[in-house]
């Protein structure tokens, strides 16, 4: 009986174990089968959320239902608003958009998930009110002090909404207050080579003061390389054949044209450096420790003072002196001579001397980043993120109002898909509305310092628009290369606004184009320097960034910038009447970037192309790889060798790598978790080319691919300078050490898209 016993349990575990597995056998054929749904985000009834939209891709008519809801319209509406008064950061006009921005934002019907306002306290620099800045000519003696001339203290008033109360009188922000006084020297641009070319043509420096026109060098640079030199004060204009293709005279200049008119006068912050200056790499918090500001670097050591061109001209146009080289004349209508000092005949006494006086401020204020929030529904803890700094040197109708018009009608319309219930990211998506970008990137830089270790681990791209609209010709596009094929795809869907048969692509490579070795002639994707808002994430954090805008015709303008830029003639009615008449450009870019955006969101593979960073390798090593510098590399026993195989791996390796994103994506349902495994490697390919020990000298730069470099040779930065430096020096060692840091950056690159054993 006992044994039979022992049989009938055997039966029944049997019996057991296989309702067991025939109930699991239903559940997971129930929960794994694929059933119709009613639409994105809505699943099959009794299926959990996650087992449909884990694997759902980029809806393309979704895609379109938003580039169809952007209304130029809406767009103009926006910056009437933003541009109604000057927004400088700080002011009343700039507290009164981060109120604006934060309602929009908090709207029941169009708003995000959620929004902040996170406060910097911001080291600033501002003109004293009471006591206007001014350049003056005069003759000073001890007994007898004659003032002859003056510059203008305010831009003349040609339009009604050019106007207001709050209008900042032209200076240079962190130029350090003082009244030197000396004869004037015409010195160009006032690079460092500018200044001795005045040595050379035997002229002592000392003491002077020169006026120099913007361009060639940084604002700062001109007085901190003038310094150098003995200059005591500096002088800074907009010269029309720079800004103008010649014009000058005020029938030829806005409100007739978009030209400047002779009275404007660019601001601009005179700083080398970006982040707040006394808190580098440390948010600007009241807890945060300040360095001294004797210890700040790349501010002018010297008071500097811009003014417009027609007071420029009675300056260069009575000076004395040999006559200026070819390529430092301009078109102030005479021949530029260097001085210096004034002419015998001329308007002032030869006896004249220029006084330069500044009575700048430095303060600590509060300064505000404006954050939208839309939360990510499969992968929250990946983030896309979006930003335009808010705060302008006057009306700034085109900086920056022009990029805030175009992403409040890019929120407006994701936000009230999001309202709906008809859309929500598979990411996270973070809009930026950074404060005092205009100082030197505050905001921006704040932020990132502040959440440096999120952003650094889970930042997807940063898309940047800051003008939005310098011109209504074509698209520019700056970024690193794999943002080139996100880029491509959605200029490709859209309009151009002067033919509805051109797409925005195409228009874009009829105007900058170049000749790729793997895709033949396609548009010119630009390099992204310090500029703007975009700099910190990509030379600290190493994310992979971009900065889109449309721009001018250069065949038929070689304008250096918009010629407003910086002004008080940068008012809604410029950009109304020259810049845009009907904001089609405007709804252009928004189209085109809502698209990337929502690419980079929505997309099941992250729609960047890392075997794009192969090319430019290639470039930065071919400008090496040939003439006087392979020759002066092998004279001194340095080999290219180590860095050839470095990219010849990583070339290799991408090209494999998109091999397994293509059989990946041709499964019929792919592993999550490989989607987030390759996801995540694309996301840090970008990271593995940052060295923080590469460039001790320079904030923030630890980029070796993309970090500023002062050597005009092409090739990467760090080797470029090491090499200008040591032709001077004979120290090669340090050409060696930026070999190796290339090579390693180069290896590092690869082994992040090696294939995971």
């Amino acid at each position: 009986m006992a044994g039979c016993g022992m049989s009938w349990l055997k039966i029944l575990g049997v019996v057991i174990v296989g309702a067991l597995l025939l109930t699991v056998g239903i559940l997971l054929g129930h929960f794994a089968i694929p059933k119709a749904g009613n639409g994105q985000g809505a699943p099959s009834q009794g299926m959990p959320n996650w087992v449909q939209t884990v694997g759902r891709d980029l809806n393309e008519s979704l895609l379109q239902s938003f580039m169809d809801q952007v209304e130029s319209g809406k767009i103009r509406e926006n910056l009437k608003t933003l541009a109604s008064q000057p927004h400088m950061a700080t002011t009343k006009g700039d507290e009164e958009l981060v109120k604006l921005l934060l309602s929009r934002w908090q709207d029941p019907q169009i708003g995000l998930d959620s929004t902040s306002e996170d406060v910097y306290g911001a080291f600033l620099s501002f003109p004293d009110p009471q006591r206007p800045n001014s350049v003056a000519v005069g003759v000073w003696a001890m007994e007898n002090s004659n003032q002859i001339f003056s510059t203008r203290r305010s831009e003349k008033e040609v339009t009604a909404d050019q106007a207001h109360a709050d209008v900042v009188q032209p200076y240079a922000a962190y130029a350090p207050p003082g009244n030197p006084r000396g004869r004037l020297v015409y010195a160009n641009q006032g690079k460092r080579s500018d200044y001795q070319e005045l040595v050379n043509l035997g002229i002592n420096l000392n003491g002077t003061i020169a006026i120099t026109r913007y361009g060639g060098a940084d604002r700062a640079a001109k007085a901190v390389n003038g310094a150098e030199f003995g200059v005591a004060g500096v002088v800074v204009y907009t010269d029309p054949a720079d800004i103008n293709d010649g014009r000058a005279s005020e029938e030829e200049t806005y409100p007739n044209s978009w030209y400047l008119p002779p009275s404007g006068v660019e601001r601009g912050s005179y700083n080398g450096y970006f982040g707040d200056l006394l808190t580098p790499y440390y948010p600007a918090k009241e807890f945060t420790y300040r360095i001294k500001e004797s210890e700040i670097q790349g501010i002018p050591p010297i008071p500097t003072q811009p003014i417009g061109f027609e007071d420029a001209q009675t300056l260069i146009c009575n000076l004395s002196g040999p006559v200026a080289p070819a390529s430092w004349q301009g078109s102030l209508g005479c021949s530029y001579p260097v001085g210096p000092g004034f002419r015998t005949g001329g308007l002032f006494p030869n006896t004249s001397d220029v006084q330069v006086n500044v009575y700048n401020q430095r303060v600590i204020k509060n300064s505000s980043n404006v954050m939208g929030f839309i939360r990510g529904s499969e992968e929250p803890d990946r983030y896309v993120l979006y930003g335009n700094h808010r705060d302008s040197w006057v009306h700034g109708a085109i900086d920056p109002s022009s990029g805030t018009a175009v992403m409040l009608e890019i929120t407006r319309v994701l936000g009230k898909m999001l309202k709906e219930g008809k859309w929500r990211p598979r990411r996270s998506i973070i809009f930026g509305s950074w404060g005092a970008e205009e100082f030197g990137l505050i905001g921006s830089t704040e932020y990132t310092e502040e959440f440096y270790s999120k952003l650094r681990d889970r930042s997807v791209a940063y898309i940047n628009v800051d003008i939005s609209v310098f011109a209504n010709a074509t698209l520019r596009a700056q970024g690193t290369p794999p943002a080139q094929s996100v880029i491509f795809a959605a200029a490709k869907q859209v309009q151009t606004p002067a033919s509805s048969s051109m797409s925005v692509y195409d228009n874009w490579r009829n105007h900058f184009n170049r000749i790729s070795p793997s895709y033949g002639v396609i548009p010119n994707l630009g390099s992204l320097g310090a500029g703007s808002d975009y700099a910190s994430f990509i030379h600290y954090l190493g994310i992979t960034s971009m900065d889109i805008a449309y721009t001018y015709d250069r065949n038929k303008t070689s304008a250096r910038i918009y010629p407003a830029y910086h002004t008080a003639f940068d008012t809604f009615d410029y950009a109304d009447r020259f810049i845009d008449p009907g904001f089609t450009s405007h709804q252009a870019v928004a189209r085109t970037v809502g698209n990337v955006l929502l690419r980079l969101a929505d997309s099941l593979v992250l729609p960047l192309n890392v075997s794009d960073y192969g090319e430019k390798l290639d470039e930065l090593y071919s400008a090496a790889a040939q003439g006087d510098f392979l020759a002066n590399l092998t004279a001194n026993n340095l080999s290219l060798d180590p860095l050839k195989a470095a990219i010849g791996q990583f070339k290799s390796v991408a090209a494999d790598f998109n091999q397994r994103i293509t059989k990946l994506k041709e499964e019929e349902s792919p592993s999550p978790l490989q989607i987030r495994m390759v996801n995540d490697q694309i996301m840090l390919l970008e990271r593995a080319f940052l060295n923080p020990q590469a460039f001790p000298n320079k904030y923030y730069y630890s980029h070796v691919i993309w970090a500023s470099k002062s050597s005009d040779q092409a090739t990467f930065p760090g080797l470029a300078d090491a090499y200008t430096s040591a032709l001077e020096t004979g120290d090669w060692d340090q050409v060696q050490k930026h070999l190796t840091i290339v090579v390693q950056a180069v290896e590092s690159a690869a082994s992040t898209l090696e294939a995971v054993a």
